[in-house]
């Protein structure tokens, strides 16, 4: 790559950063009813997704402690 042969101050290097331009940029639009409204619909239906998925996986979840319940299989019976 080519270099640059005459230097450049650091000052001016030091101002670069912190320079603003006088061009501001244009006003944000205002979300409107509508858009609201479906974020909150889309927010809330995630929420209920999540609530319902915990709610149908928590007897996956749950353990059987019932001690009169034992498991065999029938070869062993067929002794």
């Amino acid at each position: 790559m080519f270099r640059r042969r005459e230097p450049v101050p650091f000052a001016f290097i030091a101002e670069a950063d912190r320079f603003r331009s006088n061009i501001a940029p244009p006003p944000r639009e205002r979300a409107s009813a509508g858009d609201i409204a479906g974020r909150w619909l889309l927010g809330l239906t995630i929420v209920a997704g999540l609530v319902g998925s915990v709610v149908l996986g928590m007897p996956a979840l749950s353990v059987d402690r019932s001690a009169g319940h034992t498991q065999q299989s029938e070869a062993a019976d067929s002794r």
